[in-house]
């Protein structure tokens, strides 16, 4: 890049420009991202010129003048929940503090960088926060018979849990490593968990503000799994000894009655964005059966199957696993051939899946503004022309662009259309005219973009692996990061190319598993022909010691992670290794 300029430096003075980026990420056309052509989804109604001109800018906190100063309280450089005791069912307690990582495998540092470095953005991923309506008839909790890990005993929380991580970035006071302010947030997709509505409107409250009752079926009392007298599932509020309890997990009477009353979400004081992923997408996660009307009728019905035999469970898994039934068939096959075990729960229309369409308009209505962007970097053009990819700006010198993974023919693993592919390319060569460097957000990793289904609205375009998206962005020296999620886990991947053209690929861990982390990122230039991208990770503001007695919003969202912790054959490997979580990434300018 020719040039770099800083959204919130060391000195004083910042410009009009500067102000502005950190204040909040800037749009680059019609307030809600870059506009896509409904024939053939390029960018179109804005040129890089154009967007130097005025933009609309999303409101937040102003950046403050003045020397900025790091800021890590209440992030994991501070303190992590960390087991008390070494076996059986473990409490959380303070545990130690994670250092920073220098990562080399791009670029060596300069031992003085730290003296003369620029901040250039600061912001904030989630991902996979599975809001999970845990009534709801589609779900496969039964498959438990066959795997422990099918089922999360602390499922019922999740709306309580992304409450605090809410609650937590906003009580951040600026970036852990510069201090400078942070402009925005990114959900990199699974906001949802079944693709209901009911866990839609969640999610748009959680994020932009209001009250919400995680609960649906009959709104007197919980209705599911966790009360079905079954011993394969947690029974919190029974004395009966399930297959839980006899791993060490309490009886906590009043649980189920608390994890179904009304819930209040602040909201973000940052403007929020959204990507998508294949929860968000497809019925369950892997069906592309928006046009069966038999997913539809089951899913807001009165009829639950919540048992099965681990030899069906095992099939029924075997089955989603090998992509073979992307249209959720045999699934419904399998519904069918129990019709006598289902179970009676009331009927929700509100349990109905939502379209693309449904997704979007959401995201478009001004009730879930917040404090913005409308839209949350979709807009109109992208409700019209069907799809979920778009540009927007982040600072002077940096643009994100979000991309849509999800394959519509159906399962859990991603691909990419050559549409968009080609847009993606556009993009990053007409950005990289102006001098802007790009970090591309997606669903998705590299690796788990293994499903080429084609796309049944599309049949005859090719889809694209994750080799060709790492092929396209390591083509574009202005690339800095691509940030994604999906794989419920920490890792940080470096993407060399002999040219140089080289850039980091940066997944976070989700939001439903423990350790239960979001991500702060930092892109700043050291003014010696590097950048560095920080990233620092980030708990809930939930106390990490619990108290059984406390069934407030707050201690519930302690819980959610203590019991996330426990949730029988849990993967212990999630947090990654120190080189994927707090970590200096340096890289060449392109």
């Amino acid at each position: 890049m020719s040039r770099t300029r800083s959204v919130a430096g060391s000195t004083p003075g910042l410009n009009r420009r500067t102000v502005l980026a950190a204040a909040g990420a800037v749009s680059v056309s019609a307030g809600v991202g870059y506009a896509l052509r409904p024939s053939d989804s390029q960018a179109a109604t804005a040129t890089p010129a154009a967007e130097a001109a005025e933009a609309p800018v999303a409101a937040a906190h102003p950046a403050a003048p003045g020397v900025l100063a790091p800021f890590t309280r209440g992030t994991t450089l501070s303190t992590v929940s960390a087991p008390l005791g070494s076996t059986g069912y473990r409490r959380l307690g303070e545990g130690r503090a994670w250092g920073r990582v220098v990562r080399t495998e791009l670029a060596s540092p300069n031992p003085a960088r730290a003296a003369r470095r620029t901040t250039m953005a600061a912001f904030v991923q989630f991902t996979d926060l599975h809001l999970t309506d845990v009534q709801h008839p589609l779900r496969l909790e039964y498959m438990r018979s066959a795997d422990r890990r099918a089922w999360r005993p602390h499922e019922a929380l999740s709306v309580q849990g992304a409450v605090s991580l809410v609650e937590r970035i906003n009580a951040l006071r600026g970036a852990p490593v510069t201090g400078s302010p942070l402009h925005f947030v990114m959900t990199t997709g699974d906001n949802t968990d079944n693709n209901a509505r009911s866990e839609l409107e969640w999610f748009m409250k959680v994020m932009s503000g209001g009250r919400m009752t995680p609960n649906t079926g009959d709104p007197r009392h919980y209705e599911g799994v966790q009360n079905s007298g079954l011993p394969l599932y947690w029974q919190p509020d029974s004395v009966a000894r399930d297959s839980d309890k006899q791993h060490g997990f309490p009886h906590i009477e009043g649980f189920l009655a608390a994890a179904i009353r009304e819930v209040r979400s602040p909201g973000l004081n940052l403007p929020w964005y959204s990507t998508v992923g294949n929860h968000d997408s497809l019925p369950l996660g892997c069906y592309a059966s928006h046009s069966d009307p038999f997913l539809t009728d089951f899913a807001v019905g009165g009829r639950k199957l919540m048992d099965l035999p681990a030899a069906r469970s095992k099939a029924l898994q075997d089955e989603i696993r090998s992509s073979e039934d992307p249209r959720g068939i045999r699934f419904r096959e399998l519904v069918q051939a129990h019709t006598r075990d289902l179970r009676p729960v009331t009927p929700d229309e509100n349990r109905a899946p939502f379209t693309r369409a449904d997704y979007l308009k959401a995201h478009l209505d001004p009730a879930y503004a917040g404090v913005g962007p409308v839209g949350h970097g979709y807009s109109s053009v992208n409700l019209d022309s069907g799809t979920q990819y778009y540009t927007f700006r982040i600072s002077d010198d940096v643009i994100g662009v979000s991309i849509d993974t999800t394959d519509p023919g159906g399962h859990y693993q991603g691909s990419i259309g050559s549409a968009q592919l080609r847009w993606l390319d556009r993009t990053l060569r007409e950005h990289a005219k102006s001098g802007s460097y790009a970090v591309v957000f997606s669903h998705h990793t590299s690796e788990s973009m293994t499903n080429t289904h084609r796309d049944p609205a599309r049949p005859d375009e090719r889809r694209h692996d994750g080799d060709d998206v790492v092929a396209l962005l390591g083509g574009h020296s202005n690339v800095l990061a691509w940030v994604n999620g999906h794989i419920h886990r920490n890792v940080v991947t470096p993407h060399p190319a002999p040219d140089g053209r080289s850039f980091w690929e940066i997944s976070t861990a989700s939001h439903i598993d423990f350790p239960q982390l979001a991500r702060v990122i930092e892109l700043v230039d050291n003014r010696d022909g590097t950048l560095s991208l920080f990233t620092t990770m980030v708990e809930s503001a939930a106390p990490h010691r619990t108290d059984y007695t406390d069934l407030s919003q707050t201690g519930l969202a302690a819980l959610y992670r203590e019991l996330s912790f426990n949730a029988p054959e849990a993967r212990m490997d999630l947090s990654g290794d120190a080189g994927d979580r707090n970590v200096e990434l340096v890289l060449r300018k392109g």
